[in-house]
């Protein structure tokens, strides 16, 4: 798959991301998107990142644009730096995808780009624009200590007497991140720092990485244990006993902690939070973050968005425990974190969790697919209710509705949820269950595995 924009950036194999696409791609954003006072230029922790990221700000000063190199740094740090200087930024990271594979995310002067600035930038796609004079360059160090800061006013002293495991692997705020729990009154034991790049997708954590964390914290007395994705925008929290809680009911925490009115959320977000009815108004959207985005910016007010692998967009300015939190309408790993261990005040984090969670889901994903027989095949569930029989069995494929907002997605009439989506930008199909009961919705996901399984010819 060529480089192309998924739910959240351009992604791409390396080998395809050469000098010339990303130049192009680069040079289109500018001509199409306002970046007031110049470019941000960021990168993860990946062996491919600083290359492209010096090929990123190449490209910039080819337009006559100044370029500020902030080096390696988390996604949301890089973007609030951006809105602080009333600038653009280029953040050169993959998030969760394989090594083989990197991208970029386009920040304008108001923030995230959209979907309609997606649409500019591949129109402008081709027209070469080069001016006699290069921008300006220079570096910025202090993009990580501007992003701590948004904590420290909001939740100094929230972790006193805490210990903190934080999983490091490659994470490119792996350092600081342990650093900012400590500022707070945390203790913190490093864990599992790697030299080679390991993809962390929060949304799916492999059955390996759970096991791992389950293992620190028997050898380790931790209140809980936490990490981040590559880039830094997905949060991992595992409880106590390092059971992970998921992206979307961190979310949940996050939301209420802010004391948000409305909270946006794509489709494949767990449905506790309806149940719960301590949120007003709970709105659903396609998976991706521009698309939580717009409708944030819709309906403005208090409202915060949040995805199932965690990231978490604060849409107002809101009040932690200890101070003023300003806004940030991108994905961010650090607000969940912090308001989920602040809330285990009294309780630990498993009881915290345990209260949000009033139905569970199940997630999984099948890599390596092809994406036209896949969407072949979905299309032959949507059309005939023998296939999807063929897929759920006769005691799971009672179907009462189907709903089409970005894949598809069946609730059963006795509330189970199916939820099935190609991605993006990935050769890859999303599964995701929702039941009552945890043993329900693991034994309906390997049901729906092997019911794939049973059309494997389709989906390799």
């Amino acid at each position: 798959m060529r480089p192309q924009f998924g739910t959240s950036g351009l992604r791409g194999l390396v080998r395809d991301l050469t000098a010339p696409c990303v130049t192009q791609y680069v040079q289109a954003f500018l001509a199409s998107c306002s970046i007031g006072t110049g470019v941000l230029v960021g990168h993860d922790l990946r062996g491919s990142s600083p290359n492209l990221a010096n090929i990123v700000a190449d490209a910039v000063r080819s337009m006559g644009t100044s370029v500020t190199l902030c080096g390696p740094v988390p996604t949301p740090a890089l973007a609030f730096a951006a809105l602080a200087q009333k600038a653009g930024a280029i953040m050169v990271t993959g998030s969760h995808i394989p090594a083989d594979r990197n991208g970029l995310k386009f920040y304008t002067v108001a923030g995230e780009i959209t979907k309609q600035d997606e649409a500019m930038i591949l129109d402008a796609l081709g027209q070469q624009r080069t001016t006699d004079i290069s921008g300006s360059l220079r570096i910025d160090g202090t993009v990580q200590d501007l992003y701590a800061a948004r904590y420290h006013r909001a939740f100094t002293g929230a972790l006193q007497g805490r210990h903190i495991g934080v999983y490091q692997h490659s994470a490119v705020g792996r350092d600081e991140l342990g650093h900012l729990l400590e500022s707070l009154g945390a203790r913190v034991t490093a864990l599992g720092r790697a030299k080679e790049f390991i993809p962390i997708d929060t949304e799916a954590v492999s059955d390996r990485l759970r096991q791992q964390l389950r293992d620190w914290a028997k050898g380790v007395q931790f209140d809980a244990i936490v990490s981040t994705d590559a880039d830094g925008d997905r949060p991992l929290l595992a409880d106590h006993n390092g059971t992970v809680v998921p992206g979307d009911i961190l979310g949940q925490i996050a939301a209420q902690a802010m004391r948000a009115d409305t909270v946006v959320t794509p489709v494949s977000s767990n449905t506790s939070v309806e149940r719960l009815g301590v949120i007003g108004r709970v709105i659903r959207t396609k998976i991706g973050s521009p698309h939580v985005i717009a409708a944030m910016t819709t309906t403005g007010g208090k409202v915060a968005g949040y995805e199932a692998n965690g990231g978490f967009l604060l849409g107002f300015d809101a009040r932690g425990p200890s101070g003023d939190i300003a806004r940030l309408m991108t994905r961010d790993a650090v607000l969940p974190i912090l308001a989920t261990l602040a809330a285990a005040t009294v309780a630990p984090v498993a009881e915290v969790a345990a209260r949000q969670m009033l139905r569970i889901t199940a997630t999984d994903r099948l890599q390596g697919i092809d994406p036209c027989f896949a969407k072949a095949y979905l299309q032959s569930l949507q059309e005939d209710p023998v296939e999807i029989q063929k897929l759920l069995g006769a005691q799971q494929s009672d179907v009462a509705t189907i709903d089409q907002t970005d894949g598809l997605r069946m609730t059963m009439h006795n509330g189970q949820i199916v939820h099935l989506r190609l991605s993006g930008n990935a050769p890859e199909m999303r599964i995701y269950v929702e039941a009552d009961e945890d043993f329900q919705a693991k034994q309906s996901l390997r049901d729906v595995l092997c019911g794939l399984a049973g059309h494997v010819q389709l989906l390799i």
